[in-house]
């Protein structure tokens, strides 16, 4: 690890935590925003500016003419109680920072801090892009129609995400799909109220969902091929007025995932078949609501082979390569530009546990932060260098 990193280390954990005590929601991030600018100012570079609405961005041009790579973080929280007892947990009450941009951010400016240090040996510019909103999604769409991918024209996007789930030392780094498309579920289900003591009178709605939700598990067990992947999960359910009344109707929202739009659209199909016909057989009706928040996240080949060969020289190891089922807007600039986005480990070994994404208790191992610097700062002059030779 170079000294220069070594040197910044401290500060950047420090602005992780000061952002941790700080979280805020999506499109809300304005003190992060003014965080966020006051340190790209300080380090004397090109181009800072707010972006989309709530976001940040900054060029780090090198002394020579040469290609332009981007880094991407995001830098919302999320509606959750934090639970962690850190000493610098969320001072906003039901808001914290339980999936890591905290850390991404804190990364990215240590990034823009060592960029701008080394002007005289980059041959090319970096584009720093600090994305809201992407945990409600529209972040990454809103940044690429303000044109940040050009002047100068990015030829490469590069990225990372903190994960509870990968070692400190080690990411997860695979070619082709790696996050999935989530589709978002509403399904309402009517019936007809009434006594609890006069069940035949009534359609309970309450039972129309519960086996609604069961009949909707074979969505993906047997509807889908079996080489291929989708995920349906029912996490809401809301009915009724009391114990004493049955339920009229009843509300299900959930989310499936997949990585390819004909196995989306198929399990959408299902959902709203088998809606109806449970529906059908017990006299109630259902309307099935659906919206697809982003693409799937689909890494380049050639740009992951140069992500996995770098790890596996600077970590010692060879990385993982495990897609999942989870959503990420980034996918929106992976669309656009060929590039990489790649979990790094930063999972807490020991008492208490790592905790999970989007839970109250998640915590990472700051340990991370330093080696998302040293190999996130390898990513980007091995691009420029690598984009250099291919001109």
């Amino acid at each position: 690890m170079r000294g220069e990193v070594e040197r910044i280390a401290d500060a950047a954990i420090a602005t992780r935590r000061d952002l941790h005590r700080h979280p805020e929601l999506s499109w809300r991030e304005e003190r992060t925003q003014r965080v966020i600018l006051e340190r790209l100012r300080a380090l004397g570079l090109e181009d800072v500016r707010p972006l989309a609405r709530t976001g940040a961005t900054a060029l780090a041009r090198g002394a020579r003419e040469g290609p332009c790579v981007l880094w991407r973080a995001d830098i919302d929280a999320l509606p959750v109680p934090e639970k962690t007892g850190l000493p610098f947990a969320s001072e906003r009450e039901g808001v914290m920072h339980a999936c890591g941009h905290d850390a991404h951010a804190a990364i990215a400016l240590g990034l823009a801090e060592l960029a701008a240090n080394a002007r005289d040996s980059l041959a090319g510019a970096v584009r720093f892009v600090f994305q809201p909103a992407e945990e409600a999604s529209g972040g990454a769409a809103l940044c690429i129609e303000e044109g940040i991918l050009e002047e100068p024209r990015v030829e490469r996007c590069l990225g990372l995400h903190i994960s509870a789930d990968v070692p400190v030392g080690a990411i997860n780094a695979a070619a082709g799909p790696f996050f999935a498309s989530p589709t978002s579920l509403r399904i309402v289900i009517a019936g007809r109220g009434g006594h609890a003591a006069s069940p035949h009178q009534s359609v309970d709605a309450v039972v129309v969902a519960a086996h609604a939700i069961t009949a909707l598990q074979t969505v993906v067990s047997r509807s889908l091929p079996p080489l291929e992947s989708g995920v349906l999960t029912i996490g809401k359910l809301e009915a009724g007025f009391r114990g004493n009344v049955i339920a009229e109707s009843a509300e299900l929202r959930g989310t499936l995932r997949t990585y390819r739009e004909s196995v989306r659209d198929r399990m959408v199909a299902r959902v709203e078949e088998v809606c109806a016909g449970v529906c059908a057989a017990f006299g109630a009706t259902a309307t099935v609501e659906h919206r697809t928040s982003c693409p799937p996240l689909v890494n380049d080949e050639g740009v992951t082979a140069f992500v996995r060969a770098e790890a596996e020289r600077f970590f010692g190891s060879a990385p993982r390569a495990t897609p999942g089922m989870g959503a990420e807007d980034m996918a929106y600039f992976l669309r656009e530009r060929p590039g990489c986005y790649f979990w790094l480990g930063a999972r807490r070994e020991g008492e208490g546990g790592p905790g999970r994404h989007h839970d109250p208790g998640f915590v990472i191992d700051e340990r991370a932060i330093p080696l998302g610097l040293e190999f996130g700062m390898r990513l980007i002059e091995g691009s420029l260098a690598e984009l250099a030779r291919g001109a």
